[in-house]
């Protein structure tokens, strides 16, 4: 009986070894599927290196003091890396995060003489897929994919379907139209088109999304609650002579009461042609939906 006990506990322990041997091993299997493959890239001292990316940069993260970065000025997607210290070793590492959800990764070794002083990311992911696993989440999308948002916004854009009928402006010669409301996963996308039909290019200086009263006579500042757009899909331009431009916004989901209505203000910078859309509650509630599945709407 004690000979069976003994063989019974000697299995037991065995077997928990083996069981706790083949979790770690597990974790780091696991861990290792998810790896990210970094990029290599040679720094100098007397050059600059430029890494242009195929969105806005939002995070920077530098490994070591061996190095400085910064985003170039009026272009927010291309990035300056120099060494700050010559002939330094080992290599060292920074870490990019772009308003398109991506992560990238690069190591850096120190080089007299770089082969390449700049880079395009895109057409680097093009070449090497590198896209798999490297969606980052933000706080204002709450649970929604960046490169799903993004992927969203441009699909309205290039479908560029009209069905708001009923909400524009027009005066001097500019006509400004709601051409779609859409909801998915708790974010509206707001499908707007400005035409120009005069010769004289119409600057945008900013837009406004903002929730007042519908007597607008009796409206005050504390009335006033503005909606911030999350994401657009083109930046805010110039529209020129006789040209049409098109824009999607991300905002996020909301209501209003039936005494109050969400105003799209355009404002033309050094002009007074500025354009008003005036959307209810009853355009926001009919918003089309989006299917994640093929993106059809």
């Amino acid at each position: 009986m004690k000979n069976y006990l003994k063989t019974f506990w000697a299995a037991a322990l065995m077997i928990g070894l083996a069981v706790t041997s083949f979790a770690q091993e597990t974790a780091k299997t696991s861990l290792a599927l998810g790896r990210i493959e970094s990029y290599e890239m040679q720094v100098t001292y007397d050059k600059t290196s430029h890494l242009i990316f195929p969105s806005a940069i939002r995070y920077v993260d530098l490994g070591s003091e061996y190095l400085i970065a910064g985003k170039a000025e009026d272009a927010e997607n291309v990035l300056r890396v120099k060494a700050s210290v010559k002939d330094f070793e080992p290599e060292t590492n920074f870490s990019v995060i772009t308003d398109d959800g991506r992560f990238y990764s690069f190591d850096a070794y120190y080089s007299a003489c770089p082969f390449t002083l700049s880079y395009n990311l895109l057409a680097m992911q093009k070449a090497v897929d590198r896209s798999a696993g490297q969606d980052v989440l933000f706080e204002e999308l709450g649970n929604n994919s960046p490169s799903l948002a993004g992927l969203i916004l441009e699909t309205i854009y290039k479908k560029d379907k009209r069905f708001v009928k009923h909400i524009g402006a027009k005066s001097f010669g500019i006509q400004f139209i709601l051409k779609g409301i859409y909801i998915h996963n708790g974010k509206y996308y707001f499908h707007t088109e400005l035409d120009n039909r005069t010769n004289v290019p119409f600057q945008i200086e900013f837009m406004n999304f903002k929730v007042v009263d519908k007597k607008i006579a009796k409206r005050t500042v504390i009335q006033e609650r503005p909606m911030i757009p999350l994401r657009s899909y083109k930046p805010l331009g110039v529209i020129g002579g006789k040209e049409v431009e098109q824009n999607v916004f991300l905002l996020d989901q909301f209501t209003i009461a039936d005494d109050k209505v969400l105003l799209i203000e355009i404002f033309e910078k050094n002009g007074g042609r500025h354009q008003t859309l005036q959307v209810e509650n009853s355009d926001l509630i009919k918003a089309r939906l989006i299917s994640d599945m093929h993106l059809k709407f």
